[in-house]
């Protein structure tokens, strides 16, 4: 096989000039080629996952992305094997493949390095698949990667030789798709029962002045695996049943990674609403917990997304007056993601209000965007909330915020801690 397989820089711009095939004016020519070198090689990428952003953003940002994933599926088959391979895709479809024009005399390719091509392929899709999903898709994809080969048969029609190629690429595929949710499960679960994860600190800062009012534990597991991040952690859970079991070690591994927390400064601790069927989060062993680490009720503000709080309005008020009553500060996160905006501020009315990244993200250039934000901080302020701008990245995104009077906000630009006391975050 050629070079190795590359990662590519994932801030890099795909290569435009890259040209990829119509699998209809392809396959006339992988038939021809079938006949006269014997043999025939096909990597097949499911992309089916993609519809998500189809059903989602539209037909064009599908478009978008699919491209995009064929463009780097032919930039990693350059890498690894220069020549004699032609990218293809169909209209309609959710498939990019890959044709091979190798001998039927190299033996090798076809029992070892078209095996391992597919295989790269797979490992440059994980590696890049935020690339290619942005900015339609938050969560996590995977896009399943499946080879075959087929042997020249002067008695068969070619085209139907490479019907078959292309179904027993497909059913590959398919088993690899439940391997690799197999292998991630049980990565999941070694996961939940070593307690491997830890939390990063990032800071909430006056948008005026960058003064430090407090900060969030963002969850994070193992470095360098594909369960680093919550969002690869969280599905797994729900599709494991044990979400509960993950919220209560995250509440636990944030608190911990506090300790030592600066006096007049808030943690902020992401949960679900079923945090108040927690035992070690009811009311005496909470405040045990609390005062083992130098931290008060009054210190903590527990954060539920919007999605999660709407789904069921009595579960967040019995979680909110709970917690209140214990001293707690309670937020709304991720507030204008998509779900209910003003209508759910107003009906739970937080003390305070995070503001989802997409609301933030551009919003010095964006009219449309200041004018919404304006409006939910406009009816924040009434109904006693503080607002928080979460997912800054630019100086002009937090100048925007303080001129439209966002009291806080949050994001790379403002940086992140390992820990905003003197606890270590990754032991409970």
């Amino acid at each position: 096989m050629g070079r190795p397989i590359i990662q590519l820089d994932p801030s890099a711009p795909l290569r435009s000039a890259t040209r990829v095939h119509r699998y209809a004016d392809e396959v006339p020519k992988a038939q021809e080629r079938l006949e006269n070198i014997g043999a025939l090689g096909l990597i097949l990428v499911d992309a089916t996952a993609l519809e998500r952003i189809e059903r989602s953003y539209g037909v064009k940002a599908h478009r978008r992305a699919s491209q995009d994933l064929a463009l780097l599926v032919h930039d990693v088959c350059e890498e690894c094997l220069e020549s004699g391979f032609a990218v293809a895709s169909e209209p309609g479809s959710d498939e990019v493949l890959v044709f091979i024009y190798r001998p039927r005399t190299d033996d090798r390719f076809y029992r070892e390095e078209l095996p391992a091509v597919g295989v790269g392929i797979g490992e440059s899709l994980i590696r890049n698949i935020a690339r290619i999903c942005y900015p339609y898709q938050r969560d996590p994809v995977h896009l399943p990667v499946g080879h075959a080969f087929a042997i020249h048969n002067p008695t068969e029609r070619t085209g139907k030789q490479i019907k078959r190629m292309r179904e027993h690429a497909r059913e590959e595929a398919e088993l690899n798709a439940r391997i690799y949710e197999r292998k991630l499960r049980d990565q999941f679960h070694q996961v939940i029962l070593a307690e491997n994860v830890a939390s990063v600190y990032e800071p909430i800062v006056d948008a005026r002045n960058r003064k430090v009012m407090g900060y969030e534990a963002l969850i994070r597991g193992p470095a360098g695996t594909e369960l680093e991040t919550p969002a690869a952690l969280f599905p797994m859970a729900e599709k494991t049943g044990l979400l509960f079991e993950l919220d209560c070690l995250c509440r636990r591994k944030g608190l911990f990674g506090a300790q030592g927390l600066a006096p007049g400064k808030k943690l902020f601790l992401n949960c679900l609403p079923s945090a108040i069927h927690d035992p070690g989060f009811r009311e005496d062993r909470l405040r045990d917990t609390l005062d083992s680490m130098g931290l008060a009720p009054q210190d903590v503000v527990f954060e539920i997304s919007e999605k999660e709080s709407i789904e069921n309005f009595e579960v967040f008020r019995e979680v909110r007056d709970y917690y209140r009553m214990l001293g707690f500060g309670i937020a709304l996160d991720d507030v204008g993601a998509g779900y209910a905006g003003l209508e759910t501020v107003m009906e739970l009315q937080p003390d305070f209000i995070k503001l989802d990244l997409s609301l933030v993200r551009g919003i010095d250039s964006d009219p449309h965007r200041r004018e919404l934000v304006a409006a939910l901080n406009n009816v924040s302020g009434k109904l006693g909330a503080r607002v928080i701008g979460e997912g800054v990245s630019t100086e002009a995104e937090l100048a925007t915020l303080a001129d439209l009077g966002i009291p806080y906000a949050q994001g790379w630009l403002l940086g992140r801690n390992e820990s905003p006391g003197g606890g270590s975050s990754g032991a409970a």
